[in-house]
């Protein structure tokens, strides 16, 4: 994974792809609007800006006030692109989302950007890696971690044509684009990567590509990996889960978020009670020190090796 801002080939910042996505979308439809806090540059909405200077509300550092005024022009009509640095967006703001979005089922989406860890050396105050679990038990919001840019426009798209609220987590690290055939982005749905018989790696986000180079890893030591991109968090893609533990017998989970309450906690819940079968979840503990992406990642086991590890410690518990 490169680091935020850094250039390497083949690597896309997916805040490009929702920017020129959302410029095209507002284009066609009148109703479209963006609401910031204060963050034109880091939402990368400064050509939407210039475009529709009507249709862009920035209401300052101020994010309850900034997700209430989406939900008012959610009711007025419209369809508002709400705009933050995920760690704020929902934290400070996350009785407003309950309240004014969720509860009231207004069609707002919500734009999480540099979410995870890529704040990195601003520490755990500008680490985002709760939304997961906060925005879960909020069952009539769809909640979507693209893998890549091409992800990234594809859920804009849907997101602009879905009528109820979503939350769109997008980071600031360059990811490379997934190799897969035929792809369609169908929300609810895991996509199938690579398929294997021995373990299932499910992934989201930034790690997807990490668990796509485990799973070589892995066959190159004969161990056949299925690789899962789960895109979409709430609702999680239950079938896909099932049938990965009755094939594989095995799964880790891979997240750039909380193993509690997250991906791996949705998945640990579901499997425990329909197909127990090992989970190993990859992730953050809890609150993590302040460093580098880079630093972060290799502490917890957010890198190939660490992947190749957890999977083999889910196969061990299999067999035993």
């Amino acid at each position: 994974m490169a680091a935020p801002g850094a250039k390497q080939e083949g690597f896309y910042d997916c805040r490009d792809a929702w920017a020129k996505t959302l410029e095209d979308l507002a284009q066609q439809d009148p109703r479209i609007v963006a609401v910031v806090n204060d963050s034109v540059g880091s939402s990368k909405l400064g050509g939407f800006q210039k475009k529709f200077p009507d249709r862009l509300i920035n209401v300052g550092i101020a994010e309850q006030n900034m997700v209430g005024v989406g939900a008012g022009l959610a009711n007025g009509g419209r369809i508002p692109f709400v705009s933050a640095a995920a760690c704020f967006l929902t934290a400070r703001a996350l009785e407003q989302v309950k309240a004014d979005v969720a509860y009231a089922n207004f069609n707002v989406k919500l734009v999480g950007q540099s979410s995870g860890v890529a704040y990195g050396e601003l520490g755990p105050t500008h680490h985002s890696i709760e939304d997961f679990a906060w925005l879960r038990p909020l069952s009539n919001i769809t909640v979507v971690a693209p893998a890549d840019s091409w992800e990234t426009a594809e859920a804009i798209k849907w997101a602009a044509a879905h009528e109820g609220p979503v939350y769109i987590r997008l980071s600031r690290m360059p990811v490379p684009d997934l190799q897969v055939v035929d792809r369609k982005f169908r929300p609810g749905k895991a996509e199938l990567v690579r398929d294997g018989g021995d373990v299932t790696l499910i992934a989201c986000g930034t790690t997807v590509h990490l668990a796509v180079d485990a799973a070589g890893a892995l066959q190159r030591e004969g161990i056949t990996a299925r690789v899962l991109n789960m895109a979409t968090i709430n609702p999680l893609d239950e079938t896909a889960v099932a049938a990965a533990a009755d094939d594989t017998g095995a799964i880790v989970t891979i997240e750039e978020a909380g193993i509690r309450g997250g991906l791996g906690g949705a998945v640990a819940e579901f499997t425990s009670s329909h197909v127990p079968v090992p989970v190993e979840r990859v992730g953050f503990p809890g609150f993590v020190p302040t460093g580098s992406v880079d630093w972060l990642f290799q502490q917890f086991g957010l890198t190939s090796p660490g992947i190749v590890d957890a999977a083999r410690r889910a196969i061990v518990r299999k067999r035993a």
